[in-house]
């Protein structure tokens, strides 16, 4: 069975946690802070005359696997192509 925290000894385990607690807190502050960021980026790119839409899909593509994201285009243009959409 797994060993209650109080018969941790001298607080130790008491202390760890409040340790992991406080500095998952903090990356949550430094996340929503990236994030506001990322938001305020996005604004002044949409602000600039930029389409937002198409950059995060650029965002994705440079994300993604090089010979994945090929494979992926090839399946596509294929798709299109037996429904008479071209591409």
């Amino acid at each position: 069975m797994a060993e209650d925290v109080s018969d941790a000894p001298a607080g130790f385990a008491k202390e760890q946690l409040k340790s992991l607690i406080e500095r998952i807190e903090r990356l949550e502050e430094e996340k929503k802070a990236i994030a506001d960021d990322i938001k305020d980026v996005f604004a002044e790119a949409k602000a600039n005359g930029f389409d937002v839409k198409a950059l995060r899909s650029i965002l994705k593509i440079r994300k993604e696997d090089a010979d994945d994201r090929k494979e992926h285009e090839a399946i596509v243009d294929l798709y299109c192509q037996a429904l008479g959409i071209f591409v």
